[in-house]
């Protein structure tokens, strides 16, 4: 006797939801919503493939021009959170009114998208002040530069601080600083603390992950890692540490980081593995 043929629409909704979670949100929502299935039209809509949508690394035009069209504005009610990269941010935010988000992660980061939507003239300006209390900046500036590192945090992250009125935490991963010959510098929690937190006294949550490159050659400084870690000690409620790496002969790596660690990248690990839980992580490099 063969057995009975078995269609996925003949499983349970459990089972079904079993399923799904394995895949990515987006593509959940893309492939099953509105497919003319109440069913799975039904469980497409379910707060979990809802809340969190992460379009990083999307290129698809038809995808964005469906979301925006049609699946955004029907599941606007449960996004609480939006992963994105500067190119969509402004379409996907004007799509809907999204009345329950209150977290934004940014990638690609760069000064020109604070000048371009954090201003009291951009069409974004009440979702920024009035909704999102986390913000997490995936910095990849490559105009900002170690020597003017404080100059950066002034006229960025502390002017982000005061437009975003709701704002209690920022999480800042990286930009990755190169130092040059001649300058002697590196960013450890002394400068966190003198060039970062003193220009934004209102933050109640600072997360950090952040890359200083050395030229060993022109060292005039101590870079052991005991000594970095001491300079962490008083840069607020939250804990710190460093990873230091000799990538080469004359290249250094300098990583400080908040703990518990937040973020889902871990680079240049070298053969220095730290007594740490990282929970997030899916992308490292040894």
């Amino acid at each position: 006797m063969n057995p009975p043929d078995v269609h996925l629409l003949d499983l349970p909704n459990e089972i079904l939801l079993i399923i799904l979670r394995k895949l990515n949100n987006i593509d959940v929502l893309y492939s099953l919503l509105d497919i003319n299935n109440g069913q799975l039209d039904i469980l497409a809509q379910e707060k979990t493939f809802t809340n969190v949508l992460n379009f990083v690394h999307t290129d698809n035009i038809s995808l964005i021009d469906r979301f925006c069209i049609y699946i955004l504005p029907r599941i606007h009610h449960n996004i609480k959170y939006f992963i994105l990269e500067p190119v969509f941010m402004g379409r996907i935010l004007l799509a809907a009114v999204y009345p329950n988000l209150t977290e934004l992660k940014l990638f690609n980061f760069e000064r020109q998208i604070a000048s371009k939507y954090f201003t009291d003239e951009s069409s974004l300006r009440s979702v920024f002040q009035q909704q999102i209390t986390s913000l997490i900046l995936v910095n990849n500036d490559k105009g900002a530069r170690i020597d003017s590192f404080k100059e950066y945090t002034r006229n960025v992250y502390a002017h982000i601080l005061n437009f975003f009125k709701n704002l209690t935490h920022l999480g800042i991963i990286g930009p990755c600083f190169m130092l040059c010959p001649g300058q002697n510098r590196i960013i450890d929690g002394t400068c966190v603390q003198d060039d970062i937190l003193v220009y934004m006294p209102q933050l109640h949550s600072f997360t950090f992950y952040i890359s200083t490159y050395i030229d060993s050659g022109d060292l005039r400084h101590n870079i052991a890692r005991q000594h970095i870690n001491q300079t962490l000690i008083n840069i607020g409620p939250q804990n710190a540490t460093t990873i230091v790496n000799r990538l080469s002969r004359s290249v250094v790596e300098c990583l400080i980081f908040s703990l518990p660690f937040a973020f889902d990248y871990l680079g240049s690990l070298g053969n220095t593995f730290p007594n740490i839980v990282f929970n997030y992580i899916t992308y490292i490099v040894v």
